[in-house]
């Protein structure tokens, strides 16, 4: 098991694989994907409890639900370098027959992709319902699924989250990814969110708050976080990330949302992240 030194090697790697994805492709989402590399890493790494080869079904593991589906580099990436798939698959994404589709899909059979997500605030939903499966089936793990906060701004994750506390589903965890920005600017200027851990509470959730760009904090927030399973209360982590962390011109613009930086802006991102694992 990887030490937290051991995970941010891992995850400089993972972020060179997101810039290097998108720009060989000239498409993707590198904003967001970037933010969310330390938690992906430390999700899958250290936290998940999850077995290969791969079972859509996941019974007897954790399940793990990506909604916010844009960001698919960063998770093809740390599924490849957890041994998912082959790593060199990740110089296929976004190409014509790729199983490394824009939005993850499961028509090719990628593993580790249980469901579409090309469509934002499903994920919340299908979550619900895999983690209601594993009370029926009295399976003692835990659902996980990661959100974008202008996902939020769909009506149907608030009709989830009524849902879980009223099913009392205390076997999920989700992490809203709180960027503070969406593909049109920031979301307080396209539709301001307000008090969001006034209104999870108000849903009857449990609420905490992490960095996402700090290792240490997100260890011990998905630790406290698992203390709560089991408890009568879903639990949603509010992640505090800067969109294009890693990479000093990307960071904290929306402009990075969803463009694939050029040559020039590849080799100055790929100058501030070290390889440790060897690119693809």
């Amino acid at each position: 098991m990887p030490d937290q030194q051991e995970l941010k090697k891992i995850a400089s790697q993972v972020r060179r694989d997101i810039v290097r994805m998108v720009h060989q492709c000239q498409s993707g989402h590198p904003g967001g994907s970037l933010g969310c590399t330390d938690f992906l890493v430390a999700l899958y790494f250290k936290v998940l409890h999850h077995k290969l080869p791969f079972s859509m079904e996941g019974k007897g593991e954790d399940m793990f639900f990506l909604s916010n589906g844009h960001i698919s580099p960063v998770w093809y990436s740390v599924l490849a370098r957890s041994g998912y798939f082959p790593v060199d698959e990740l110089s296929t994404f976004r190409k014509l027959n790729s199983r490394l589709q824009g939005h993850p899909t499961t028509h090719e059979g990628l593993p580790g992709v249980r469901v579409a997500s090309g469509s934002l605030g499903q994920g919340l939903s299908v979550a619900i319902g895999a983690a209601l499966a594993k009370k029926m089936d009295k399976d003692p793990n835990t659902v996980y699924v990661l959100t974008g906060d202008g996902e939020l701004q769909e009506g149907q994750v608030w009709e989830a989250m009524m849902s879980a506390t009223h099913l009392k589903v205390d076997n999920i965890i989700v992490t809203v990814d709180r960027n503070g920005q969406q593909i049109d600017g920031p979301t307080k200027e396209v539709m301001s969110l307000g008090d969001l851990e006034a209104k999870w509470k108000a849903f009857g959730w449990i609420v905490l708050q992490m960095n996402g760009n700090k290792m240490d904090d997100v260890l011990d927030t998905l630790t406290q976080a698992k203390g709560f399973s089991g408890k009568g209360q879903p639990v949603v982590i509010l992640m505090k990330t800067d969109m294009g962390y890693g990479v000093d011109f990307m960071m904290g613009s929306h402009k990075w949302h969803g463009i694939a930086p050029n040559d020039e802006q590849l080799a100055d991102a790929l100058g501030q992240l070290e390889e440790t694992l060897g690119d693809y």
